[in-house]
């Protein structure tokens, strides 16, 4: 009797071409590597130490419900969740990051998810986080899972403080797309051989345009779309 060989996403695909072929995959942070949403994280503990006015979080509140319901044009809001940093100090806000990475981001990295990073990297894939998520998460996230790059969002920073702005635009939706293609561009990977990792519908124009799109958790639009269309689904 054969015994069940559970294969690396790649592997299969190389021994059919039967030759060395360049992979990457790519993996989106919030409610993808991790089972929380950094940003939540961010502003929680924010409020707690008295880095956000009451206001402040409210404000964000509001605009995390705009979010989840759809009540306005995705982008404006995006463009507005960096706004309670402005005035905000960078040391700050670095230590900010620093406690979270250590009481809500390693507690709550899917197990699955650091398993299938080394299969990937066994394999010889480049692993690659792409995410929405702010530079003082992603960074530290990226080292402990020892990936080979971080593509996120860097917030802008004038004299010491954050200005509430992102550098260029905030990595969602087309614009991770964007980077990613240009990324696979710059060292000749074809999208063909791309992965992508990643749980919402607005991962959509990334997870289309790769070879192997794979839904962790999908939500309820992506996980219909994913069905439909037979992508790879995880519920780590």
């Amino acid at each position: 009797m054969l015994k069940k060989v559970n294969f690396p996403l790649f592997s299969i695909f190389r021994q059919n071409m039967n030759n060395e072929v360049k992979h990457i995959a790519f993996f989106d942070i919030d409610k993808t590597i991790l089972k929380i949403n950094s940003g939540e994280a961010l502003i929680r503990h924010a409020y707690s130490k008295g880095l956000m006015s009451t206001i402040g979080l409210l404000k964000a509140i509001y605009t995390g419900l705009q979010y989840k319901y759809g009540w306005k044009d995705t982008h404006k809001i995006i463009h507005k969740m960096g706004s309670w940093l402005k005035g905000l100090s960078e040391d700050k806000f670095n230590k900010l990051s620093n406690e979270i990475f250590h009481k809500d981001i390693l507690p709550n990295i899917r197990p699955n998810i650091i398993h299938e990073i080394e299969k990937l990297k066994a394999d010889g894939a480049e692993v690659v986080i792409l995410s929405s998520a702010v530079e003082s998460i992603c960074v530290p996230l990226g080292n402990h899972l020892k990936v080979d790059d971080v593509i996120c969002t860097k917030l802008e920073v004038k004299n010491g403080k954050f200005t509430g702005l992102p550098v260029g635009k905030f990595c969602f939706r087309d614009e991770k797309l964007i980077r990613l293609k240009k990324y696979c561009e710059e060292r000749d990977y074809p999208l063909s051989d791309a992965a992508y990792y990643a749980d919402a519908i607005d991962d959509l124009p990334a997870l289309e345009k790769v070879g192997h799109p794979v839904c962790i958790a999908p939500d309820k639009k992506l996980s219909k779309i994913a069905l439909q269309r037979g992508w790879q689904i995880h519920k780590w």
